[in-house]
């Protein structure tokens, strides 16, 4: 429980005791919470205090454990040279290339003496450890659920959690609506898993035909989003029951059904729908439809008929039905309409069906319409943190339609934020600007913070720069390589730092480690100061899986950064150093965690993958045009931010102030409403 609070909030529940600790005992604890980066805030520690012994000891052993596997220090961290970095920069060439060949050849790290490493110099931003409550821990839950974007797989883990251990008694937890089509699919799976009672507040959420596909498929495993087919495992006869009523409650399903026809038809073997023909005649008759291969005219395919006959009016009458596809084919619309103004004033009057979420993206879009950047970017469905960018070729736009469209959408937000609670008095940070909203977090891995693809943070004021991986092999030998790209202002290449390249432009790597039966680590450091001198100003991050397995195959792969000041002082890796922590758990062989941009001072958060199957030997050289469009793509992306969206709540719901001791409600990145707290902007601001 405490390690999701822990997790989730840096809050722990604690119940008080009789006792009286002393502070030495206090002090002892706080010293070992900051070697790890964290500290406790008064008022834990004032709970702390009146803890007996043998209850003291099990939280403080509890929390030690969750933190140590927020920060990677639940692992030893072992390279190749055990100084490093003085080490690999004073060896010989050819000394560093015999050690490589030898370690190739037998799998066996060459043996070095440690030498004692000075005490860490720097100091470091602590992280606060609060005290929480229940009502405040369950809330986590009712986030969840109640989020109107897509939950990362780690989201849906802790959702599926709550739901096992509270089971029937959850539904005093579930919100009143479910908005996210996904999310309803991974909480009615948990339901009908664990919850027999509770599971009927599904009826009325469950609409159509792809609701309880999507139940079916989280049922077996699958990828909720639909991006992939899934294996359907098989139901009891009870649970096939309740699928087939929701089905024929949907009315006639065969429209909807057909969207996703192979996948009905590997459906229908499992539902047995023939045996309940005469209870559900219409989900039986669309089964046999699908079946049949009839002809099924489907929205769809009616809209594209339409547009391929240029018939504008033909396609407003349709969109009108459906708002939603209505505001995703407005650009196109207005392209074919003779009338672009009859198109916006019947948008304007359909904009209030329109989801948060695409009327966002629809105001980012016609707000950079017509300065649209050179790539169009697009983050697909699935559970791989794939990144797509094309060429944009899109037809230019008038001005005035762009701005008009624009206006609406802005317009139809700040309506639905006005019907919302009152803010107040607001204070918003223009840093927000650098982040993204939380729009899709469904293939975000796990990771000390929370933080959406694509937003900018602030780079701590350090000198030196560490990068780190650690791997376990999967079911065979695994070498997973860690490498850093190097490109100037243009974004064109200069060199990179990798395992057949350990030292350049003042970094270095802590050399190439091939197998990891028992775990293994590899090091990079940069000097940002002597990189900044040769006209660096991004470094990409990669990891490559060079023996091709895929990270989802692994025990354990995580991988991050610290800021050093001095690189020798410290152990190698010093988890209180730790800036963030990443696993990597694709179902890919290529990872990029994060690009940096050294001249800004910031870190562009990625945590995208690359190709399934690198055509030639998996690595850097190799991987770089890939790497260089991810460059171009992430340094130039336009999505909505969280400046935009406050920006609009404030505006219909809020006052703007100048300064935070006046205000009710700040938005800024370390005060108030922050970026990292995500659960709570899908949840109230979406």
């Amino acid at each position: 429980m405490n390690a999701i609070y822990l997790r989730r909030r840096r809050k722990v529940m604690l119940k008080a005791g009789c006792a009286t600790q002393p502070d030495t005992k206090i002090a002892v604890m706080q010293k070992n919470l900051e070697s790890l980066g964290f500290v406790m805030s008064s008022t834990l520690m004032d709970r702390v205090r009146t803890l007996d012994d043998d209850t003291l000891a099990v939280f403080y052993r509890s929390l030690i454990k969750d933190l140590q596997q927020l920060v990677g220090a639940h692992r030893s961290f072992n390279p190749m040279y055990p100084d490093f970095p003085d080490q690999v920069r004073d060896m010989r060439e050819y000394r560093l290339y015999l050690n490589a060949i030898r370690h190739y050849i037998t799998n066996k790290l060459p043996l070095f003496a440690r030498s004692k490493r000075p005490s860490l110099e720097e100091s470091t931003e602590l992280r606060v450890i609060d005290l929480g409550d229940r009502v405040d821990f369950e809330k986590i839950f009712t986030k969840l659920a109640g989020a109107k974007t897509s939950l990362s797989p780690q989201d849906k883990e802790d959702l599926v959690w709550f739901v096992s251990q509270y089971r029937d008694e959850i539904v005093r937890l579930v919100p009143t609506e479910t908005p996210s089509k996904e999310n309803l699919a991974v909480l009615g799976a948990a339901l009908l898993t664990h919850a027999p009672v509770a599971v009927n507040i599904l009826d009325e959420r469950i609409k159509t035909a792809t609701d309880v596909l999507r139940v079916a498929v989280a049922l077996s495993g699958g990828d909720v989003s639909l991006a992939e087919p899934v294996k359907f495992g098989k139901f009891k006869r009870a649970l096939r029951r309740k699928m087939l009523v929701w089905l024929e409650r949907t009315g006639d399903p065969l429209e909807d059904m057909s969207r996703w026809k192979p996948r009905w038809i590997r459906l229908g073997e499992r539902l047995h729908p023939g045996d309940y023909s005469d209870a559900f005649p219409k989900t039986y008759a669309a089964f046999r439809s699908l079946r049949n291969d009839d002809k099924v005219v489907t929205f769809n395919s009616q809209v594209e008929n339409k547009f391929s006959s240029r018939d504008a009016s033909g396609v407003l009458q349709l969109l009108e039905s459906r708002p939603g596809d209505f505001a995703r084919r407005l650009d196109h619309l207005l392209r074919l309409s003779p009338d672009p103004d009859a198109v916006l004033n019947s948008f304007r009057a359909h904009a209030s069906r329109v989801s948060t979420p695409v009327l966002l993206q629809m105001l980012a879009h016609f707000r950079q319409r017509s300065g649209m950047p050179e790539l169009r970017i697009f983050f697909p469905k699935g559970d791989v943190g794939k990144l797509f960018a094309t060429p944009c070729r899109l037809p230019q736009l008038n001005i005035a339609t762009t701005s008009k469209a624009a206006t609406i959408c802005e317009n139809a937000l700040v309506e639905r934020f006005s019907e919302l609670s009152p803010l107040g008095r607001c204070r918003i940070d223009v840093d927000l600007k650098q982040f993204m909203v939380p729009l899709a977090q469904r293939s975000a891995g796990k990771a000390l913070r929370t933080i959406t693809r694509g937003s900018r943070l602030p780079l701590p004021a350090t000198h030196v720069l560490r990068f780190f991986i650690w791997w376990k092999n999967g079911g065979s030998r695994t070498d997973i390589d860690l490498s850093a790209l190097l490109f100037d202002h243009e974004q064109r290449h200069v060199d990179h730092l990798s395992y057949y390249n350990l030292r350049n432009f003042g970094g270095c790597h802590s050399g190439d480690i091939v197998d990891a039966p028992q775990g293994a680590s590899e090091f990079i450091d940069v000097d940002l100061t002597r990189l900044v001198e040769r006209r660096v100003r991004y470094i990409v991050m990669m990891i490559s899986s060079f023996t091709c397995q895929p990270y989802c195959d692994l025990p354990e792969c995580f991988a991050g950064w610290m800021a050093r000041r001095n690189s020798n002082s410290g152990e190698i890796y010093e988890p209180r150093t730790v800036r963030e922590k990443l696993d990597i758990a694709s179902n890919t062989q290529i990872c990029i965690p994060a690009v940096f941009d050294i001249v800004a001072r910031e870190v562009i958060w990625a945590d995208i993958a690359l190709k399934h199957h690198p055509a030639y030997s998996n690595n850097a050289v190799n991987n770089l045009s890939n790497l260089s469009l991810m460059l171009r793509a992430l340094t130039t992306l336009a999505k909505p931010d969280l400046h935009t969206l406050f920006s609009l709540h404030i505006k219909g719901r809020g006052s703007l102030v100048d300064h935070e001791s006046v205000a009710d409600t700040v938005f800024s990145y370390s005060e108030g409403i922050t970026p990292f707290d995500v659960d709570r902007i899908r949840a109230e601001f979406l």
